[in-house]
C-alpha cells in the first residue's frame, strides 16, 4: 500500500510540458542559448552535469546592480521556455540576479523527473553559482514554487548561511497534498514538514487562501514551523498558479528582499513579524501588470 501511494504521489507531482516549449542550441559565438530569448536578455545558458549523470538546463539572468541572487525552483507543470518573461520582469523590478533551471526530464534537461533527481539538480545549480559566478552562500535566496519547495528546502536544510528562503504555494509533503495525514509516512515524498525545522535563515511564505491544488493550510503550517519567520503573505482569493498577478505579491517580495539586503550576518536581527498576520483582500486590487507602474 505504501509503495502504491508513494508512486501515485510521484506521478501527480510531475507534469513536464510535452513537447518542451524550447530547444537549446549554440549561437554563432559558440555560447549556449535557448529558443525565444531576446538578444538583450542578458542571460547565460548552461548545461550542467548532475551527480547521477543527467544534464540539466540552467539560465542565469544577470542584473548589473544586483546584490542578491535568487535561485528559483519552478512549479511542476512549467519549463524555462514558459517562465522566461516572468524572470525578466522579476529581475527588473527586484534588481536581483536570478538563477533558474529545469528539473531532470523537464524542457531540454535529460533524465527522468523524480524527487531525488530534483535534489541532485538543485545541488548542481548551486555549485554552478559558486564556481562560475563566485556567489557566496550569504548572498543567495532560495525560492521554491509548489513542488519546487521540495528541492528548495532540501538545499536550505543543508546550507546554514543562506540569506533567506521564499516558499510560494509550497507543500508540506507529497502525500499530504492527497490525504491530510497527521504523521510523516516513510514512503512519502518531499517531506518539507520535517525539513523546514532545519532551516535557520528567514523564511517568507506566500500562499493563496483559495488554492485549489495545495490547500492554504500547507503554507500556514510551514510558516508556523519556521524558526526564523518573516511576515507572511496570505493572498485572499489567490489560487495556486496566479499569485504573481496580485499587486501585493511583487510589493511584499520586494519588501522581503530589501530587508534581506540590510540583514547583518555578524549580528542576526529579528525578522519582521506581526502578531496577527493580515490576509490581504484581493477584491479591491487590480491584477499586477509587470512593467507598468
Amino acid at each position: 500500500m505504501g509503495n502504491v501511494t508513494s508512486n501515485v504521489a510521484a506521478k501527480l507531482a510531475f507534469f513536464p510540458p510535452d513537447p518542451p516549449t524550447y530547444d537549446v542550441f549554440r549561437d554563432d559565438y559558440g555560447a549556449q542559448c535557448f529558443t525565444g530569448l531576446r538578444a538583450d536578455s542578458n542571460v547565460d545558458v548552461h548545461l550542467l552535469d548532475t551527480k547521477v549523470g543527467n544534464k540539466i538546463v540552467a539560465a542565469f539572468w544577470r542584473h548589473p546592480f544586483a546584490r542578491l541572487t535568487l535561485l528559483y525552483s519552478h512549479g511542476n507543470a512549467a519549463d524555462l521556455g514558459q517562465m522566461q518573461d516572468l524572470f525578466i520582469e522579476l529581475r527588473a523590478h527586484l534588481r536581483i540576479n536570478i538563477m533558474s533551471y529545469d528539473y531532470s526530464g523537464y524542457g531540454a534537461s535529460s533524465g527522468k523527473p523524480t524527487e531525488f533527481n530534483t535534489y541532485h539538480d538543485i545541488e548542481a545549480v548551486y555549485n554552478c553559482l559558486k564556481s562560475k559566478y563566485e556567489i557566496k552562500q550569504e548572498d543567495v535566496i532560495l525560492y521554491g514554487q509548489s513542488v519546487g519547495s521540495g528541492p528548495t528546502l532540501h538545499l536550505a536544510s543543508r546550507l546554514k548561511r543562506l540569506r533567506g528562503v521564499v516558499l510560494h504555494s509550497a507543500i508540506l509533503s507529497g502525500i499530504r497534498v492527497l490525504y491530510p495525514v497527521k504523521m510523516t509516512l516513510w514512503f512519502d515524498i518531499f517531506k518539507n514538514i520535517d525539513k523546514i525545522r532545519e532551516v535557520n535563515c528567514p523564511v517568507l511564505v506566500i500562499h493563496g487562501t483559495e488554492d485549489e491544488i495545495v490547500d492554504f493550510s500547507h503554507g500556514k503550517r510551514l510558516w508556523e514551523l519556521s524558526e526564523d519567520k518573516y511576515d507572511p503573505l496570505w493572498v485572499k482569493g489567490g489560487g495556486h498558479c496566479n499569485l504573481e498577478t496580485f499587486p501585493e505579491y511583487i510589493k511584499h517580495l520586494a519588501k522581503f528582499l530589501n530587508a534581506m539586503e540590510r540583514r547583518s550576518f555578524s549580528k542576526r536581527i529579528k525578522p519582521q513579524l506581526s502578531k496577527a498576520p493580515s490576509i490581504t483582500d484581493s477584491r479591491h486590487n487590480k491584477c499586477l501588470i509587470f512593467g507598468k507602474r
